[in-house]
């Protein structure tokens, strides 16, 4: 499993267009793809491929999240998501002033033993 922890750079979040894009890019992996909002520190992980998830999380501009990737593909898959998170999920992206990284996160995919 990998796991990378970025901020969510565009206006808007993961409302319902980025998150369709967010979904559809998931979905290309075979790897099982996860997401956390980091800033609700008592929200569980959800399946990155079901819109309703990850609509789920209210997941806005500025929030830290967690990816997470298991399967034969799963680097692909983080670098997938990560890529298109950082390009503003198809949107302007928004400067903040804070890195585009979690404060003590891994800046690339970190192996667990989950």
């Amino acid at each position: 499993m990998v796991c990378k922890q970025v901020m969510i750079v565009n206006r808007s979040g993961l409302h319902a267009r980025p998150a369709s894009e967010f979904v559809r890019e998931a979905k290309r992996f075979l790897s099982t793809v996860k997401i956390r909002n980091l800033d609700v520190p008592e929200e569980e992980a959800v399946n990155a491929k079901n819109i309703m998830a990850v609509l789920s999380l209210g997941i806005g501009p500025g929030c830290h999240v967690e990816l997470s990737a298991e399967g034969e593909d799963e680097e692909a898959a983080l670098d997938g998501l990560v890529n298109l998170i950082g390009e503003g999920l198809g949107e302007p992206v928004e400067v903040f002033t804070e890195e585009a990284s979690v404060p003590g996160g891994e800046e690339s995919p970190v192996e667990t033993d989950e």
